[in-house]
């Protein structure tokens, strides 16, 4: 690139709207607004196209990025729809809350500069534009293979495989335990950060492609995974990792005290007697604490205050240890969720009636890097404190489900509950049964479950193929 190209780089990244702190500390209507189509013209327009993108590679489900942001400065949406769907099913779910700052728009050549391209916020405009359409369009189907396969849980893994499937002439059935299809996506995720409409429209856009879709199926209890083999030629694993962890602190059986699942379940699953307007907020308790840093105790402290709540966040390092993404931390402060950092929660106290009534709690200090490479938190010998208080989140973390492992044979399960799966097939010790998302890793993000069900779709196809 000459100097006169570099000196006309545009590093104005255009800013999405989004509700204003004080208005949105008291509805649940999404927070962010998303561009407008001639904010994502602008920002489409800023892509140099460059001739070996770095961002594709960052991509779990393999996103031809260039080529959808090309189509989107030239104003052609359709284009744009049609590239980013041919790899994503999901590009409404993952223009919201896929991490792209620390996958494709990192290995921004813009990324240095401070400037890099708003892939996410693109992806997003152009889900949305597509669903102001009168119609869909639909990919084409391959002729039926006469093949059937079973999907094991109705998340971001399992609706992944089911997607490329589908489209390559397979039958295909997914399987839900719960009432309503989307897993950690409809009953993990706070309506204000993933409205429920998104993902209802985008699992239809499954249904019409012919996926079957199952729910109020539990399988290892309704069915097991060899009787499904008995019908189907293969079977994926994307239940997820549904058992939570706590800190094994005394206290932890008082009532008040619930894991992020619990809490974000109840929210979720209530949202309609709780709020029913998105007016205002409901005061189920005066003052909540949220244990743990990630995106989900960034949800479950924000859904407090939305409740009416003081809420706020306890969290043993320092605020730049916090595992969550930045956007979720600052949209927190803003919002008032207070954070007590360099904080380790010592025992819970509870009342006459075992209730939950307090926090005791002692005050940190960083020393050397751990294993993970961030410093450790080390105790203050005489800084403990106590925080009144009349509910607790616990937001550390999930384990997988072991109903499955449990009712199985033969399906190697690792130290943690894991079911262990090769990484890049999703193929487990099971023949004809594949596995990828959270129940393989452990709780991790909604794109990355997403590339695990895409490389397993790919094996499975492979699979059927040689039959």
């Amino acid at each position: 690139m000459s100097d006169p190209e570099k000196k006309t780089l545009d590093l104005r990244r255009r800013e999405m709207p989004k509700q204003p702190p004080e208005v949105r500390r008291y509805n649940f209507n999404e927070v962010a607004l998303g561009y407008s189509a001639e904010s994502a013209v602008e920002e489409a327009k800023r892509c140099i196209q460059c001739k070996k993108p770095l961002c594709i590679p960052n991509c779990p489900v393999e996103i031809n990025i260039p080529a959808f942001i090309k189509s989107i400065a030239e104003r052609d949406f359709i284009g744009a729809v049609r590239i980013l769907k041919d790899k994503n099913c999901l590009p409404a779910v993952c223009g919201r809350v896929c991490p792209q700052e620390e996958q494709c728009e990192k290995t921004c050549v813009f990324h240095k500069k401070g400037g890099q391209i708003a892939i996410g916020r693109l992806e997003r405009f152009l889900a949305d534009w597509e669903a102001q359409q009168r119609e869909l369009e639909m990919p084409e189907i391959l002729p039926s293979s006469g093949r059937k396969v079973a999907i094991v849980g109705g998340g971001p893994a399992g609706l992944t495989v089911a997607g490329d499937l589908i489209k390559l002439g397979h039958k295909v059935t997914v399987f839900e335990a719960l009432h309503r299809m989307g897993g950690v996506l409809i009953y993990g995720i706070p309506e204000f950060r993933l409205p429920k409409v998104i993902v209802t429209r985008e699992v239809e856009y499954l249904r019409k492609l012919g996926v079957e879709l199952v729910t109020d199926f539990v399988v290892g209890k309704t069915r097991s995974i060899d009787s499904i083999l008995e019908e189907f030629d293969a079977v994926f694993v994307g239940s997820g990792a549904g058992l939570p962890w706590f800190m094994e602190i005394p206290g932890e059986n008082l009532n008040g005290v619930y894991s992020a699942n619990e809490y974000l379940t109840r929210l979720n699953l209530m949202k309609g007697f709780l709020f029913p307007k998105y007016h205002t907020p409901v005061k189920s308790h005066r003052r909540v604490a949220v244990v743990g840093g990630g995106n989900v105790a960034m949800d479950c402290a924000r859904s407090a205050l939305r409740l009416g709540a003081e809420s706020r966040i306890i969290y043993r390092r320092s605020r730049e240890e916090l595992p969550a993404r930045l956007e979720e931390v600052e949209n927190a402060e803003e919002e008032g969720v207070i954070f007590d950092f360099l904080t380790l929660p010592l025992r819970y106290i509870g009342d006459e009636n075992g209730w939950v009534k307090a926090i005791e709690c002692q005050k940190m200090e960083l020393g050397e890097p751990d294993a993970s490479g961030r410093r450790k938190p080390i105790p203050i010998e005489g800084s403990e404190v106590i925080y009144p208080l009349d509910a607790v989140v616990c937001a550390i973390g999930n384990s997988p489900n072991p109903l499955i492992g449990a009712t199985t044979p033969g399906l190697k399960i690792g130290k943690k509950g894991n079911i262990e799966a090769d990484e890049k097939t999703g193929a487990t010790s099971r023949e004809k049964v594949w596995a990828g998302g959270d129940v393989v890793t452990g709780a991790a993000t909604v794109i990355l479950a997403m590339g695990a069900g895409r490389f397993a779709a790919r094996s499975i196809h492979e699979y059927l193929s040689s039959l």
